[in-house]
């Protein structure tokens, strides 16, 4: 089995448009969290607070390209440019044939979906839709963009397991690499925000709805007031290479993955199960050859809802107990779903480059029911050589994955 490292990066997210402004946010303590003006014209939506991605140029991307893209797609395409340029690879490499691109959403754009049904109904007239509205709202529209637009002739898969999206779609790269079908895989996923999106959580009780006048105080991940999870958007990408081959062309390398596994708990749809995060946990850690002490910091998924929170926070306590660092994300940011699990690995990867853990926002209050694990409460100053990122989603869905320094 091939050696696989991961040798750039590119980030569209509620926190800015760049790595360096992403962790920039993180260090400043900044939530995204807004109130949501236009959403009071849905009937029924609760939840009014959101996330949005920091304001993007999509007219870097040519009209001819971009009539295929939604939303999420632009996110897509334009972390990947970031993440190609600060990976250093060639257009030759790009379109060898040995480079592939795994990228997944939990859909297709919700916006672009939306028109669709608004604009085919209640009449039922299909002919006001545009040829190029198909191609933005299929499941696959992300991974199909990057490719199409970058010329990438290799494997080309979207992973679509909600939350677990983007993590998914890093661990399915790094399968491709390890056991060589390809040399090279972007990798990530992306999301975007609408009101019906948030809509589909709402309705299953799971957002953030008693803060919609203080939005800044939600999501609380593990938090004693936590009310659900608040709903981001974004796109997050990584190069992954074959360890040799990014050592014989002189490229950074930010990490190893040392291992992934995902597995689906078959007892919910939308409870998370601890004990089937606790198989993935463990078994991520034996693909790795770790062993749970030697793991420095865990991105947790953790995204504030009253029952998923607990769930994880029993796995995390039942293997590791207090000694390893954990700390969720999603309360500078929201959950940015599909995306979530490339963005936030991102930003755990860069922790590790600076030795720095930074704390969870809004956990003021740590519920009983989360205790007896090791909480990031005020940015840690530690050295981080190794860290899992996990991904729970609905439908049981589980992944994680662990990284090393080299």
């Amino acid at each position: 089995m091939k050696r696989v490292v991961i040798t750039g990066m590119g980030v569209i997210s509620p926190l800015g448009n760049s790595v360096s402004a992403l962790m920039g946010s993180l260090a400043a303590g900044t939530s995204a969290v807004q109130y949501m003006e236009g959403w009071t014209a849905y009937k029924g939506l609760r939840s009014l607070v959101a996330a949005p991605a920091q304001p993007v140029d999509e007219k870097k991307i040519p009209r001819q390209n971009r009539r295929s893209m939604g939303r999420l797609a632009v996110f897509a395409v334009l972390a990947a440019e970031q993440a190609v340029a600060d990976a250093g690879m060639s257009s030759e490499e790009l379109t060898g044939g040995r480079t592939g691109c795994v990228v997944g959403s939990t859909m297709g754009s919700a916006g672009s979906i939306n028109e669709t049904f608004e604009q085919m109904l209640p009449a039922r007239d299909l002919s006001n839709l545009t040829s190029m509205k198909f191609f933005q709202c299929v499941s696959h529209t992300a991974a199909m963009n990057i490719s199409q637009y970058m010329g990438i002739c290799g494997t080309v898969l979207a992973t679509s397991a909600a939350c677990a999206s983007g993590l998914q779609a890093v661990g399915t790269g790094f399968d491709l690499i390890r056991a060589g079908r390809q040399d090279c895989v972007l990798c990530g996923g992306a999301e975007e925000l609408h009101p019906t999106v948030t809509g589909s959580f709402d309705v299953l009780y799971a957002t953030s709805t008693k803060f919609n006048e203080s939005p800044k105080k939600t999501p609380r991940p593990f938090d004693r007031d936590r009310d659900g999870l608040v709903c981001g958007e974004g796109g997050g990408i990584l190069i992954l290479e074959d360890y040799d081959r990014a050592v014989a062309r002189g490229a950074k390398i930010y990490a190893e993955i040392l291992g992934y596994n995902t597995c689906a708990s078959g007892v919910h749809v939308s409870q998370s199960d601890a004990q089937a995060m606790v198989r993935c946990l463990r078994d991520v850690l034996t693909d790795s050859h770790l062993q749970a002490g030697e793991v420095d910091y865990i991105s947790a998924h953790a995204t504030a809802t009253l029952h998923g929170d607990i769930e994880e926070a029993d796995a995390v306590r039942g293997i590791f107990g207090d000694r390893v660092p954990v700390s969720s994300l999603k309360g500078y940011m929201g959950h940015t779903l599909g995306a979530s699990g490339a963005i936030e690995l991102i930003a755990a990867l860069k922790m590790m480059e600076q030795n720095i853990i930074y704390p969870t926002l809004n956990l003021e209050n740590i519920d009983p029911a989360c205790a007896g694990i090791q909480h990031v409460l005020t940015p840690l100053h530690k050295p981080v050589n190794t860290i899992i990122k996990n991904s729970f989603a609905f439908g049981g869905i589980n992944a994680a994955l662990a990284c090393r320094k080299i």
